[in-house]
Formats: C-alpha cells, structure tokens, sequence
C-alpha cells in the first residue's frame, strides 16, 4: 500500500471514530434535554435540575467530538465537505441554531431569576430538539446519496423521527444510571416508548440501504459475506429484545445493574456504525466520490496528522478524567 492510500484511510477511520463517539455522548446529553418535563409542578422542577445537573460536567465537552469530525472533513476530505455542506446547508444552519440555544439556554438558567428558569429549560428542550431532527434529516439525505426525489425526502423525515428516537432512548437510558427514586422509574418508562422507534429506523436503514445501491446489496448478501456479517444484524436486534425484557422488571431491587441499559445502547450505536461504515466504505459522498479521490494532498495529510497524533490522545484523555470524577449517581444541582 502506497502512502496515497494510507493518509485518507487513516483520516476516514478518525472522522468515523469522533462521529462514532460524538452521537454516544452528545446523544444522550441531547437526549436529556429532549426529556426535560414540561408541566409545572414541585417534583418536575426538581427533576428537571436533576436531570441537567446529570450532565452538566460533560455536554459542552461532548460536542468537542463533532468539532473534531466537521474539521477532519473540512482539512482531509475538501472536496467532499463541500458536496455534503453544500447539500446540506439549511438542515447545517438549523443544527447550529439548536446547539446554540442549548449553549444560552444551559447557562442562562444558572443565572436568570428563578421565575425565568423554566422558560430557559423550555428553550434547552427546544434547542435539543432542533438538533437531533437536523442531524436525523441530514443522514437521511446523506443515506440517499441527496437524491432529490419524494421518496429520498421522506425517508429523511423518517429519518429524522429515528433519529431523535435514538438519542432518545440513550438519554434515558443514561438517567437510569445516573439518577434513582421516582426519576429512574420515570426514564425506565420513557426508555422503553423510544427503543422500538429506535429499531424502526434502524430497520429502515437496513433495507433501504441495499435496496438503493447495487454496490451494497452485493457487499451484504454475496456469500461468503452474508453468512460472515450476519451476526451484525442479529446482535443488534437480540440486545433490543434483551433490554426491553431488562427494562420491563426495572427497576429491581439491586441498583448495582442500572448501567446495563446505557451499556446496551452504546453496544447498539457501535453495532449500527459498524454497518453503516461496511456499507459505505470506500465512498466518503455516498455513489459519488470516494476518500482517495476527496483527500488532500498526501504531504498535507501528513502534516495535519501530527497535530492530530496531539489533540486527539488530549481529547480522549480529558473525556475519560471528567467521566472518572464525576462518576456515580448525579447530586442536587447546585450553583
């Protein structure tokens, strides 16, 4: 293998990498502020600043993973970030929008009268909506290839819809492990109304996915292939059914088990990446432009890989310190 081919493959394995990682944890900070509770009352006042306090040490570190990803793109891949950026300017600008209402809303809370608290975690809720049903719609349209017909663009909204579900279940599922009492029961139920929608769309996307390239229907169900890959498929769908029978007789009468939803929903992330990125490979514009003909200039590749070898050991290192001291149960927010 030449170093033409290396550098690009080396980029796309991180570009997955800190996608990968980015909807894990963003996922489920974004799916925290989904499920802040709306009505007005005591317990849901209180349960909404347990449920912000839950992430308050980790979200704005979370989004680091997507920096990394858009840059990658952006410095490795030129050509490609302007076809995908291009094809998806508006849903780009409605993400940026929500993350940044998450931003104000999450420290405007800390510091506005107590009377306007609520209308900001309106807005974090908001914010956090916004977000995860651009990113769906944005990787409906990109699974298409940004086809252009009815069809595409209702997949995208299903897509959406998914997609939100996903990031749904995760921040349940991360309430779960992160809090008890009353707001426990209470993410256990809401995790498992969104893990069917969650298998929905992944379904979708399995079956749409061969169905709209040649290329991928042959990469899955050629043989040997469809016998080696088959337990993707079948490990994703046996660890739904094994979490909805889990959540089903939570909470139990021991806490010691209560991170086993959030670990099956990363397990489920990474299985479904792990498909997606098969089916994909090599093409970075799905049909279109692959990561060797995207790339930058190989002695450019090699000269961004230094500060890469440097800021994402940094990266990873400070995200498993945070995650180390703030381990454990979330306690009553406070400023």
């Amino acid at each position: 293998m030449t170093e033409a081919s290396v550098y690009p493959a080396i980029f796309a394995g991180l570009m997955g990498l800190a996608m990968l990682v980015y909807a894990i944890l963003d996922g489920y900070d974004l799916g925290v502020g989904i499920l802040l509770p709306f009505s007005k009352n005591a317990s849901n006042d209180q349960q909404r600043d347990r449920m912000i306090a839950s992430i308050g040490p980790f979200w704005d570190a979370n989004e680091t993973w997507l920096v990394l990803a858009v840059g990658i793109l952006l410095v490795a891949f030129p050509q490609a970030h302007g076809i995908i950026l291009g094809e998806l300017y508006l849903p780009a600008a409605l993400l940026l929008v929500g993350l940044i209402l998450r931003g104000v809303s999450f420290d405007f809370r800390a510091k506005a009268a107590v009377s306007h608290k609520r209308l900001w975690d309106h807005s974090f809720r908001i914010g956090s909506v916004m977000a995860t049903l651009a990113q769906g719609y944005m990787f409906g349209r990109y699974v298409h290839g940004f086809d252009t017909s009815l069809s595409a663009y209702g997949f995208a909204v299903l897509s959406a819809i998914c997609v939100t579900a996903g990031y749904h279940f995760i921040g349940a599922c991360w309430l779960i492990m992160k809090t008890d009492g009353d707001l426990q029961a209470r993410a256990t139920k809401w995790a498992r109304r969104s893990l069917w929608i969650m298998a929905a769309g992944i379904v979708a996307v399995c079956i749409v996915n061969p169905l709209i390239s040649e290329r991928i229907y042959n990469k899955w169900f050629a043989l040997p292939n469809l016998l080696l890959l088959a337990p993707i498929p079948v490990m994703t769908f046996a660890l739904v059914l094994v979490t909805n029978q889990f959540l089903k007789g939570f909470p139990y009468s021991s806490d010691r088990f209560c991170w086993v939803p959030f670990a099956s929903a990363v397990v489920i992330f990474i299985l479904s990446f792990h498909g997606l990125a098969y089916s994909f490979f090599p093409y970075i514009v799905p049909e279109q432009l692959t990561i060797w003909e995207a790339a930058s200039a190989t002695a450019s590749l090699k000269f961004m890989l230094v500060g890469v070898v440097i800021t994402v050991p940094a990266i990873i290192g400070y995200t498993i310190y945070s995650y180390r001291i703030f381990w454990g149960k979330s306690k009553q927010l406070t400023y």
